[in-house]
């Protein structure tokens, strides 16, 4: 018991000592032509409008985080693979890498990915979508700013009328 409420009073001085420096990969996952490519695919997936966009919180990054810690090395390289096909079938489509396309392009080549028959293609846009829907609606900016959350326990309202 003395254990366990020792780290229950130390926890919030080692969280609260976390910085973006301090949670990066030792090792990249993706080398940075890849990292491109998958900014470009999330900023693509939850572009930039009034609020930030998912590139603009690097939901990048944490999709690189949670894929190297929390996933086998077959579904690390399925991320690589389909960044690698996803440039491929851009270069092919519209002869030019996915990062430099433009927005109406980028989206048409994902539907593309999320419809097709080829299990490495539909494969990689259901990894990469929800991971980066997670990443956005847990970002800091999103938390604070749009869903306004608060942080447990939360508000207590202790004089509230009851209705009979």
């Amino acid at each position: 018991m003395a254990g366990a409420v020792g780290g229950l009073i130390a926890l919030p001085g080692w969280a609260s000592g976390w910085t973006a420096e301090s949670v990066r990969l030792a090792t990249p996952l993706l080398p940075a032509d890849q990292v491109e490519t998958l900014a470009a695919v999330v900023d693509t997936i939850i572009p930039a409008t009034d609020t930030p966009g998912a590139k603009d919180l690097n939901v990048q990054q944490f999709i690189q985080k949670v894929v190297a810690d929390c996933y086998d090395k077959p579904t690390q390289d399925m991320l690589s693979n389909g960044l690698v096909l996803t440039n491929d079938l851009a270069q092919k489509t519209f002869g030019k890498p996915f990062n430099a396309g433009d927005a109406t392009q980028r989206v048409t080549l994902l539907k593309q990915l999320e419809q097709s028959t080829d299990p490495a293609q539909a494969a990689f846009i259901k990894l990469v979508k929800p991971l980066t829907i997670r990443g956005y609606l847990n970002s800091e900016y999103v938390m604070t700013n749009l869903t306004h959350y608060e942080f447990i326990p939360g508000h207590y309202n202790g004089c509230v009328p009851v209705k009979k």
